[in-house]
């Protein structure tokens, strides 16, 4: 079993307090976050950005694996996702939704593509992690 890591340090309350991220890989190294940025839209990362990150990440390496293994090898594949996070769902913050827009530069058939495409929006281990709505807006060409 492949086993990552990230951690977080968090102190003072919710809306005054202040944290740090950080992943094991040093890739993140103490990286702040707190309220404002989270929820008013203040500068500095937040979870659902880095859910948003990890998200098209994952989704990008997925789908190139699905086109391989159609013998269809991408030039480049662009991939975003956006994570809307609804602050009173249920009374309590919920990820309600991850919007995936992605541009694929590829030499083959558009209509595979286009399949493999969608079946790496419910394929892909985030997207498995995901307990929301996923749509996707793929652009080929």
């Amino acid at each position: 079993m492949i086993k990552k890591t990230g951690s977080a340090i968090w102190g003072g309350g919710l809306k005054d307090g202040r944290g740090t991220i950080s992943t094991k890989s040093g890739a993140l190294d103490a990286v702040p976050y707190g309220f404002g940025a989270r929820f008013e839209g203040q500068p500095g990362t937040n979870p659902e950005e880095l859910i948003g990150a990890a998200h098209a990440a994952c989704y990008a390496m997925f789908l190139s694996a699905l086109m391989g293994d159609a013998d269809i090898v991408p030039d480049k594949i662009e991939a975003s996702s956006v994570i809307s996070l609804d602050p009173e769902t249920d009374g309590s913050p919920t990820v309600v939704k991850a919007a995936l827009t992605v541009r694929i530069e590829a030499k083959g058939d558009s209509d595979k593509i286009q399949s493999l495409a969608e079946q790496a929006k419910e394929g892909c281990p985030i997207s498995k992690l995901l307990n929301c709505e996923k749509t996707l807006d793929v652009t080929v060409g």
